[in-house]
Parts: C-alpha cells; sequence; structure tokens
C-alpha cells in the first residue's frame, strides 16, 4: 500500500506542520521529506528527513528529490502555503497514473483567496503546451522511475528551470495526464487580476529565469525534433507597384474613449513615403464610428465596415490586409493604445530593408490611460534573438508590438479569424520561414486600463485563451517536426 515519498518545502516547523498532518496519516504515504533552504531553519526537530536545497525550483533540488525516491511516485508540493488533501485523494491520483500510464498526474481543486474557497479548473496538457508558466497546480505526482530517467538525461544546471525541464523532459517518456476532479485545496497567495500577470514573463527583473527557462526549452525542442536552426528564407521585396508603402491597420468595435487618440497617434506621423489608414469597424454600436467618419475627408483614412458579421480581430485584420488600398508593409496598432511619436512608421519600415525580414516587432512601454509608465515599463523582448528567437517563440505568450508585415506574404498566410492568439499564431506561422526584425527604440504606447479586453478575465475565459494558444503551439510544432524530417 506504501506507494509515495512525499517532497514538501519548508520554511519552519510552524509553517510546514498543517501540511505534514494532511500526509502523514494516510495508507498509501511512506516516507515524507521536508525540501529546506537556508541553514536556520527548525524544521530537523520535526522527526522527518530534510533535505538541504537552494531553491524549490533548480534542476540541484530535483536531482536530489530523484536521489530519494524509492517508491513507485514522488508527490511534488511546490507551495509554501498550506495543502489539504481531498477525501482518498492521493488514492486517486495513484489509481489514475497506473490506468493511464501517466509519467505526471495533476488535477483540478480549490484555492483560498482572501478567505474564500474558489474552484481553480485547469487545462489538459498537450505537444505544445511549451509555455513554462503553464498551470498543473501545485501538487504534482511523478513515477517515480520516469522522473530519474529524466534526470539521469538532463545534462544542463538549471537554477530556475529545474521543475521546467523535469516536466519536458517526463513528457518524452509518458503522458502528462490531467484529472479535472477536484482533489485537494491550496492556499493562493498572489490575487492580482489577470491583466496585471500577463507580463510578468517580460519583467526585465524575470531575465535571468527567462534564459534559464528558454534553455531548457531549446534542448526539449532539439530533442523531440521541432528545434529549427537559424537558416532563414531571404525575402525579394517585390517591385510589383503599391499605391502606399506602409498601411496602418486597426480592426476596432467600441472604442469610442480611445479611438479618436489612436488616429491621431497615426495620422501624426512624418514620414518620406506615402502610407494610410485602414480601421475595419466591425459594427461598433457606442459612437466609435461617429468618431472615425469625422475624419472621412482625409484621404489617408479608409474607412470599412464590413458585410460580413462573423469577423473576429483576425478577420478583420484580413479584411483590411486584401484591401486594394493596403501598402507594401500593414503595421499593427490597436484601437486601445497609441504610436509613441511622430516616427513610429519610418523606423518600422526602415527595418524591413535593414535587416532582410518579413515581419518586423517594435518595443512598448506600459502606460495608464494618462500616458503614466507604470510596471514593468519598456518591453523590448529581448528573448528574441536571430539565433533562437523562433525557438523560443514557442515558449513565450507573445512576441511584442507594434508588429508589422510585408504585405505580399501576408496575404498568402492570412489570420486566424479569432480574436485572442490571432496575432501569435501569425508570429509562429512567419518565423517558420523568414526571419523576424526587431526595433528596439519605445514605438509604441500600450495603454492599461479597465476597458481592455484581457483586464479582468475569469478562470474558465482564462483558460480558453491559454488552451488555444496551446493548440496553435501544438500545431506549429507539428508542422516544424516535419520539415526537419523531410531536411
Amino acid at each position: 500500500m506504501k506507494k509515495i515519498n512525499c517532497f514538501i518545502p519548508a520554511l519552519s516547523a510552524e509553517q510546514v506542520t498543517p501540511t505534514i498532518t494532511q500526509l502523514k496519516d494516510p495508507p498509501c504515504v511512506d516516507q515524507i521529506f521536508l525540501l529546506v533552504a537556508g541553514a536556520d531553519s527548525d524544521c530537523h526537530t520535526l522527526g522527518f528527513p530534510v533535505i538541504k536545497i537552494e531553491t524549490l525550483t533548480s534542476s540541484q533540488t530535483v536531482a536530489q528529490i530523484a536521489t530519494h525516491c524509492n517508491k513507485e511516485f514522488a508527490l511534488i508540493y511546490t507551495k509554501y502555503t498550506t495543502l489539504q488533501v481531498g477525501y482518498f485523494a492521493l488514492e486517486r491520483l495513484i489509481g489514475l497514473a497506473e490506468d493511464t500510464g501517466a509519467g505526471m498526474v495533476y488535477a483540478d481543486h480549490y484555492q483560498i483567496v482572501d478567505g474564500q474557497r474558489k474552484a481553480m479548473p485547469l487545462i489538459a496538457c498537450q505537444e505544445g503546451s511549451l509555455r513554462d508558466d503553464f498551470n498543473f497546480g501545485s501538487l504534482l505526482l511523478y513515477r517515480s522511475h520516469t522522473l530519474k530517467n529524466a534526470v539521469a538525461q538532463t545534462k544542463e544546471e538549471y537554477p530556475f528551470a529545474g521543475l521546467y525541464n523535469l516536466r519536458l523532459s517526463v513528457s518524452r517518456f509518458a503522458p502528462l495526464v490531467h484529472i479535472n476532479e477536484y482533489l485537494y485545496t491550496e492556499v493562493e497567495t498572489d490575487t492580482r487580476k489577470s491583466g496585471q500577470k500577463i507580463f510578468d514573463y517580460v519583467d526585465p527583473k524575470n531575465r535571468a529565469v527567462q534564459i534559464d527557462m528558454e534553455k531548457a526549452c531549446t534542448q526539449h525542442l532539439k530533442a523531440v525534433g521541432g528545434f529549427l536552426e537559424p537558416t532563414f528564407t531571404p525575402i525579394k521585396f517585390q517591385e510589383t507597384p503599391f499605391e502606399y508603402e506602409a498601411s496602418v491597420i486597426i480592426p476596432v468595435f467600441n472604442r469610442v474613449k480611445t479611438i479618436n487618440d489612436a488616429i491621431q497617434s497615426v495620422l501624426i506621423q512624418q514620414t518620406d513615403f506615402p502610407f494610410n489608414l485602414i480601421i475595419v469597424d466591425n459594427h461598433s454600436t457606442d459612437g466609435t464610428s461617429d468618431i472615425i467618419a469625422k475624419y472621412n475627408t482625409d484621404p489617408r483614412l479608409v474607412h470599412i465596415i464590413p458585410d460580413r458579421f462573423d469577423l473576429g480581430i483576425g478577420g478583420c485584420w484580413n479584411m483590411g490586409v486584401h484591401h486594394p488600398k493596403c501598402g507594401k508593409f500593414a503595421i499593427q496598432l490597436d484601437s486601445d493604445d497609441v504610436y509613441s511619436d511622430e516616427t513610429t512608421l519610418t523606423k518600422m519600415v526602415t527595418a524591413f530593408y535593414e535587416q532582410n525580414c518579413a515581419m518586423v516587432v517594435g518595443t512598448y512601454r506600459m502606460t495608464n490611460f494618462e500616458m503614466e509608465t507604470i510596471p514593468p515599463g519598456i518591453i523590448d523582448h529581448k528573448e528574441w534573438t536571430p539565433e533562437n528567437g523562433r525557438n523560443n517563440a514557442l515558449r513565450i505568450n507573445g512576441l511584442g508590438a507594434p508588429r508589422a508585415f510585408y504585405t505580399p506574404i501576408l496575404r498568402q498566410i492570412n489570420l486566424p479569424n479569432t480574436s485572442y492568439g490571432e496575432d501569435y499564431a501569425l508570429g509562429l506561422r512567419f518565423s517558420r520561414h523568414y526571419q523576424i526584425g526587431r526595433v528596439y527604440e519605445v514605438v509604441y504606447c500600450c495603454r492599461r486600463w479597465e476597458g481592455n479586453s484581457d483586464a479582468a478575465l475569469d478562470i474558465v475565459k482564462q483558460n480558453a485563451h491559454n488552451l488555444y494558444k496551446d493548440r496553435i503551439r501544438t500545431w506549429e510544432l507539428q508542422a516544424r517536426k516535419r520539415i526537419n524530417k523531410m531536411t
């Protein structure tokens, strides 16, 4: 019956005792190990084996866990807050791990947030679930021999990406199985809204962590045949005449508070080439259309109201790109945001020619509605490098802004007709064959306000978005594996 070794992070005897109480009595538990960082802990007084660690998430910690595993399963808890195990939950985890042959199982659970219990449903892990912030919850049951095999194959040291590398490595041996049953309760201390969390991965203070995560992901892509060498299809900019060198494309629906600022930031651009602004107004009902109509006397503005009623943001983009007035380069501007100054278009277009690329991504500054800088400040997406950006793009959740595209290629690829993830899908698709250029000067202001579509998403909507982006990654990874098999 004793099939589990438990590994629990511990700061002090007082902190870890409530969690130990939950795990010491079930008959399936053999031994509890305390993962202790620091020299002044009193955890040794509890009578359980202590494993000294530097950090919970390092590959050294994972290796020590593997060394101490002597039962069929290793249960790893990844939080310092109290764990409450559900009724016969451990037995359920074991049973489904055995039934499915899983290398690791994880489960839906409850969270205590500000004293209230909330459901935390998770999503299924798939081949393309390569982002390092995938939510497995805090209670992970690994098959011990699979964990040991994964550790044996790890040749690199990961000070921050040890647990991330572990689950990637285990996935190469056996499936990671999601149990959509609520099997435990954890205390959650990060109570920020969804719109406050989505930029954590590009916060400059997390740069060392991101480099470590990139290294782990790159090794995984090489192991599964999805890594692409930095060899790109060169761009021969067509001599086919375009009336405009560049077109700014704004899809919009009900942004009466912000659309005028966006339009103004385009029309003040100073260039030595002709440009225009194509606004695809997706049947706004709040007065947005009236504001756009005020600019109809400006020949640079093309105001499109689609005949169709089934368009998402991606579909609106496709309509703008395929319009006969679209220029050689199509440059993004969200209806919430503004260009930083009158030089943005010149800098973006220049980058196409200087870097010989099919897509260009700029640098943006996070601001509030009053245009004051807010954390994390300037987002330059330095995780994109010419050597490895196309591979690292499968790990991160976005490629930056503004995004600009060489129109003839964009018209061949098109965007998925969705209103979330469409730009990310396009970036992955471009990077499969073409170099993506970068502008590291701030050319864009991303305004955060209560009206942003991702400001405060509930967990169901967050899961739907994450599931779709993981599907995008899965499709792209499968395509890249096929390319490598044919070469």
